[in-house]
């Protein structure tokens, strides 16, 4: 038995047992062919499935949400999923009808299906943040409950969402972290003790997330320092009194509407942490697709800003390698342009090369870890986007909570 707050897959014997495995593969489709266009969540569940290959492993999970072109059956899901794992997956058109219940009641250790997309019945969408105890009596957990012996969760990425298909089966049957998931608590739960001695690199357009996760570490004592990039820099650049420019004034305007407020909420950081939050001292403009590198006292410009520069690419660099622990949430800038993806690049590398335990999140930055050929070389790249932000500013996730209170009600297993 592990001496976590929750059960992991060390504490019991799988063999020949009908375990439920909720993922989430909820990935990018291209509505115009179907073809699933990225599987990194698919491959961030392999450890688990490996770990599993003596059980019969049943899957569920859900793709987008009705009305969205990605909304979608799990047909090709299990296509690619049986690529991505080395053995058959085989889908089953429904969730906990007659067909899906004989067939799960029919399987031979080793055998792996995977359930219809859990969005396509109400219940799931419907009993979302209702009292667990409701959420468990639904039809999808009441029929799959009774035909399983463990529940094991690995969708850390909605392990901020409250709904039957992911804390409903704690309340009835042992609930388990999965590897990701318990991968994904672990080490965040590192980057979150206070120890004062985190670098946060923060950048991306998700400028209240970023400053959600300052603040909060900021108050917490966890962060030794903030280095500011991408959209969040021209937030704090702002809340200093530079004058970005028209172009750039613009982008603020479109993408993130509330930014005066956001600048406001800077500049209290600002003066209240002066000596832990740093933001550019150079950016690189785009001049018609071409680089073009320019002091802060150089703004404002009519050209749009579009990277961090290399002088604070240098010193954010020299930052990270003298840091205990780094965490990066969000690109330093434009880096699907090759012209302004070397501030993202270089300090994605550094990161890497860093002996700091270094932990990356968001879509784009994982994204980021692939263009530019780090997977494996970062210790921990999250799935995790509204999951991870929740985690970091302190607040509860509804799934780790649910697996908590499943270790305690059924620690005599």
């Amino acid at each position: 038995m592990t001496s976590r707050e929750f059960f992991t897959l060390d504490d019991f014997d799988f063999r020949d047992k009908r375990v439920l495995l909720r993922v989430d593969i909820n990935s990018p489709i291209d509505p115009s062919t179907g073809h699933i266009l990225d599987d990194t969540r698919m491959r961030a569940i392999v450890p688990t499935v490996n770990d599993l290959r003596d059980a019969k492993l049943i899957m569920i999970g859900h793709q987008s949400k009705p009305g969205k072109s990605d909304y979608t059956t799990f047909r090709g899901h299990a296509i690619r999923l049986s690529n991505v794992v080395g053995r058959r997956v085989k889908y089953i058109e429904s969730l906990f009808d007659s067909k899906a219940l004989g067939a799960i009641k029919g399987m031979r250790t080793g055998e792996i299906l995977l359930l219809e997309n859990t969005r396509f019945y109400s219940e799931d969408i419907a009993l979302k943040d209702k009292p667990v105890d409701i959420q468990a009596k639904s039809h999808l957990v009441t029929k799959l409950a009774g035909a399983v012996d463990y529940y094991v969760c690995d969708a850390f990425a909605a392990a901020h969402r409250s709904q039957p298909s992911l804390v409903g089966f704690a309340e009835r049957i042992p609930a388990i972290a999965g590897r990701l998931m318990e991968k994904e608590l672990v080490m965040l739960g590192e980057i979150m003790t206070g120890d004062g001695g985190l670098t946060a690199v923060l950048g991306g357009a998700k400028v209240d997330d970023s400053i959600d996760v300052m603040k909060y570490m900021l108050e917490k004592g966890t962060l030794a320092e903030a280095l500011t990039g991408g959209v969040v820099a021209n937030i704090f650049l702002k809340a200093r009194g530079v004058d970005l420019g028209p172009p750039s004034d613009k982008f603020l305007d479109k993408e993130v509407p509330e930014h005066a407020e956001l600048v406001k909420v800077a500049k209290g950081l600002l003066e209240k942490y002066p000596e832990q939050i740093r933001v550019p001292h150079d950016v690189a403009l785009n001049d018609d697709g071409k680089r073009v590198g320019v002091p802060i006292s150089r703004l404002p410009s009519d050209l749009p800003i579009y990277d961090i520069g290399l002088e604070t690419t240098v010193e954010y660099i020299g930052r990270i390698k003298a840091a205990k622990k780094v965490m990066l949430n969000g690109p330093m800038g434009v880096f699907e342009m090759e012209e302004f993806a070397s501030g993202t690049e270089e300090i994605m590398k550094a990161i890497a090369e860093s002996e700091a335990l270094s932990v990356v999140g968001g879509g784009h930055t994982a994204a980021a870890v692939s263009t530019f050929g780090l997977e494996g070389q970062i210790q921990h790249v999250s799935t995790g986007g509204g999951a991870l932000i929740n985690m970091l500013t302190g607040k509860e996730l509804p799934v780790v909570e649910a697996l908590k209170k499943s270790k305690k009600e059924f620690d005599k297993y």
